[in-house]
């Protein structure tokens, strides 16, 4: 009898066991399930970022063509190193924006740190080249000042400087909000080039209505000096990338 007894509580204890370890495993399935569909909507969520910064880095492509084309085509025109320089400054802002381009692309179909090593050799081509534009600007202002040459006036390249000024502050502005969301240094960098470049631009429509109103022959070397500041600035950010960029946000 007290074998009879023993044997349904075994058989009773063995499929508790069961029932556990079945309820185990729907736990822990269901888990992983949860976990792989954050993890799906994280991707999916940044991967729409990315896409937001590239619509943001094609607007930028195009609004640094026609800046770049407008304000070389019209310091050529009327020989004026101001208006010559940051239309060069566009050309390489263009290039800038080219590089981010690929980087994001590569982002997207390679993973985050796929291309980083190229994307800082980029950037610091980048500053380089914008440090050579800066000592083109000193060399050239001082012949100009040497030699009393001045510029004419020029009403494209004034309109297309002050429309940079509020173009370059909307995309500088919503690109410091995407790379703060996609932790993205790259972004960020381009983003306060952008800014820079603002400046630059104000302080071209200053040296143009300047010229407009005074005519004297020493405006425009003057205030092509003035930039240089500005492109240092920006040739820095570019060479030194992040750690410039945190130094930028403190």
């Amino acid at each position: 009898m007290a074998k009879l007894f023993i044997a349904p509580t075994t058989r009773c204890r063995h499929k508790n066991r069961e029932q556990t370890t079945d309820e185990s495993v729907k736990i822990h399935d269901l888990s992983s399930t949860r976990g792989m569909t954050a993890t799906s909507e994280i991707a999916n969520d940044r991967a729409a970022l990315i896409r937001q910064a590239f619509r943001l880095e094609y607007i930028t492509l195009a609004w640094m063509m026609i800046e770049a084309t407008v304000a070389i085509g019209c310091g050529i025109a009327a020989d004026s190193l101001t208006l010559t320089a940051f239309g060069i400054d566009s050309l390489i802002e263009l290039a800038s924006a080219s590089v981010l381009v690929w980087r994001l692309t590569v982002e997207l179909r390679h993973g985050q740190n796929f291309a980083e090593e190229a994307e800082r050799a980029a950037s610091r081509i980048g500053g380089a080249l914008l440090f050579a534009l800066a000592a083109y600007v000193v060399a050239s202002a001082g012949w100009k000042l040497w030699m009393q040459q001045g510029a004419d006036f020029s009403l494209p390249g004034l309109i297309v400087s002050v429309l940079a000024i509020p173009t370059m502050y909307f995309l500088s502005r919503r690109k410091l909000v995407l790379a703060k969301a996609l932790g993205s240094s790259a972004l960020r960098t381009d983003a306060v080039e952008g800014i820079t470049c603002g400046w630059l631009a104000f302080v071209v429509v200053g040296a143009l209505v300047a010229q407009l109103v005074v005519g004297a022959w020493w405006v425009d070397p003057l205030a092509s000096l003035a930039i240089v500041w500005f492109v240092i600035r920006e040739g820095r950010e570019a060479w030194e990338g992040e750690d410039c960029c945190d130094q930028h946000r403190k």
